[in-house]
């Protein structure tokens, strides 16, 4: 649970760079961050499987750059089920923002383990 959460939170970090960034996306308050991060992650865990499986004949012949498309559908299904997150620059902010939030999720991984804990390294001398 503690994993989940943290990832909500990098999701949640990455949506906020995103407005910050890409000038079509627009988050009305905080609660609506955090709640958007967390509907985030939802969606890509029950979701997200299932639109990769019924996308994965294109998947292979764009060589998994499909992917990208998919996330950007993730992205505006939560803008569409949540008020207080508007995306109005159409698909290439949600693009870029799906986009944003990848990566940041992708750096926040170094810190949570595979099993969705979060990790701390210790280096003694």
């Amino acid at each position: 649970m503690i994993g989940f959460i943290a990832r909500a939170l990098i999701s949640a970090i990455g949506l906020w760079i995103a407005t910050r960034w890409v000038s079509g996306i627009r988050i009305d308050d905080a609660t609506t961050l955090v709640l958007a991060g967390l509907l985030l992650g939802v969606v890509n865990a029950v979701v997200r499987p299932i639109a990769v499986v019924l996308t994965f004949p294109i998947t292979i012949v764009t060589l998994g750059l499909f992917l990208l498309v998919v996330n950007t559908a993730m992205v505006a299904l939560v803008a569409a089920l949540l008020p207080g997150f508007h995306i109005w620059g159409g698909f290439w902010s949600a693009f870029l923002t799906a986009l944003i939030v990848g990566i940041t999720g992708w750096l926040g991984s170094w810190f949570i383990g595979s099993r969705g804990r979060i990790d701390v390294f210790v280096r003694r001398l």
